[in-house]
């Protein structure tokens, strides 16, 4: 009797992924794929309120906790942002090799959460502890969120695509600033001082009222579908690899201290590095605080640049492919540093609001709604717009999508220099949506110009 062999693992798992990749490339070429686009823009609008509605409740919070705007600006900036750059990179990392959908969900639990504690807060301490969880949570989002739209979708509308998906980021920036405004104002207006449920002052009801819806989207994100990965360079792989969780927490140990030098010491020669560095910037955050007296911002970026160096002594001596990739591509390192730069004017324009309510005596829920709806509308526009220019560009020339970045970062100049001259406020207003426009039309070709350089 003959016998049939019996099949291997490797065969099986070869059997599933192609069955996945013909799932897969059935739903990138329907309608599914545009509903989990859908979703995901749903889920930046939500990021990108809970980030940015500390913006127009600034005054508020200044004057309740009796801030300066050097601590509002650790708020807003470093506190966020070395947090939600440093977990980045371990989270990008099991973006690679878990389910993309579950990760998503799951930081968007917990930044809206932390969202909801900023209600709560009764000092600046605990505002800057919820705002640093809230970075956190959010640095799950994009690189699962990227990932998985540049496996629904063919390259030939990669800019596209992931512009529609980050232009949620301005939308969502737009809608906090007349949602947080009109409640704040609404909430006080309602409640003379000291008679206020629980206590609760305006902008903790605001932080409350945002956070809490993003626990009910959490459970939607989960039913999300899982395609195969790679399929759109023709190579598809098993959306869940070996060691996924254990690869994330090597990532994670090497960017915390103190474990940075347990992670660094196995390696011959790399903890003496590891050590001249620390003693380096440690040095470097000593003397920016002295010379600004600010310790608190520069002890937290010197944390970030410390974990960032340790980081990198890690993949050099374990992954040294991606570390070639990264650091000795020389379109990736001038990439990286020169999208960074665009940022300073893209997130510099969270002082907009304050600006418009101390130089022009406008109220909180006035400023949000005239600078919030139009910014809105005309960031989202120029997102959408930069990616759909850098598509047709990059098919006359390969540089089509840097061009786009190079406008985004010469034509907002003018147009501020013109808004901060200005002394007529209804001229403000006007200025205002034209600045959000250019300055926003580089996010998507700047992430399928690195997406273009990568697997």
């Amino acid at each position: 009797m003959a016998s049939h062999p019996r099949p291997t693992t490797s065969s099986l798992d070869v059997t599933a992924i192609l069955a996945t990749a013909q799932l897969s490339r059935s739903e990138r070429t329907g309608v599914y794929a545009w509903y989990v686009l859908g979703v995901l823009f749903l889920v930046y609008v939500l990021n990108f309120i809970d980030r940015s509605i500390l913006s127009i409740l600034a005054q508020d919070i200044k004057t309740d906790l009796r801030l300066d705007d050097q601590q509002l600006g650790f708020l807003y900036g470093t506190a966020f942002a070395v947090f939600y750059g440093l977990f980045g990179i371990p989270l990008g990392r099991l973006a690679d090799s878990w389910y993309r959908g579950r990760l998503i969900a799951t930081g968007l639990g917990v930044w809206s959460a932390m969202t909801a504690l900023s209600g709560i807060a009764g000092s600046y301490g605990q505002l800057a502890l919820a705002r640093i969880g809230v970075g956190i949570g959010e640095a799950s989002a994009s690189p699962a969120a990227y990932s998985l739209l540049a496996d629904y979708f063919p390259v030939r509308r990669r800019a596209l695509v992931l512009s529609i998906y980050t232009s949620g980021m301005y939308v969502g920036r737009g809608l906090s600033l007349p949602l947080g405004g009109w409640i704040a104002h609404a909430w006080n207006r309602s409640y003379a001082h000291g008679t206020a449920p629980f206590g609760l002052a305006g902008w903790q009801v605001a932080f409350l009222a945002v956070g809490v819806p993003g626990l009910l989207l959490a459970l939607w994100v989960l039913t999300l579908r899982e395609p195969a990965r790679g399929l759109a360079e023709g190579h598809p792989s098993p959306a869940v690899r070996p060691g996924a969780w254990r690869a994330f927490g090597r990532e994670l140990m090497a960017i915390l201290p103190p474990f940075t030098i347990w992670s660094v010491a196995r390696f011959p020669g790399a903890l003496r590095c590891n050590l001249l560095l620390l003693g380096a910037i440690a040095g470097a955050a000593v003397c920016l605080a002295r010379l600004t007296g600010d310790t608190l911002q520069w002890g937290t970026i010197g944390l970030g640049a410390y974990a960032v160096t340790s980081w990198t002594q890690m993949l050099y001596a374990t992954d040294r492919p991606t570390f070639a990739l990264l650091f000795g591509t020389r379109a990736i390192v001038l990439a990286l540093c020169g999208f960074g730069a665009i940022g300073y004017v893209s997130y510099s324009l969270f002082w907009a609001p304050s600006y418009a309510i101390r130089t022009f005596g406008v109220g909180a829920d006035v400023a949000g709604l005239v600078l919030g709806v139009p910014g809105a509308f005309a960031s989202a526009a120029g997102c959408v717009t930069g990616g759909h220019l850098s598509d047709m560009w990059k098919r006359r020339d390969p540089r089509g999508r840097l061009f786009v970045c190079m406008l985004a970062a010469i034509l907002p100049a003018p147009l501020l220099f013109a808004a901060l001259a200005e002394a007529d406020v209804r001229v403000f207003y006007l200025i205002y949506p034209l600045i959000m426009f250019v300055a926003y039309l580089w996010v998507g070709p700047a992430v399928a110009a690195i997406q273009d350089c990568v697997l």
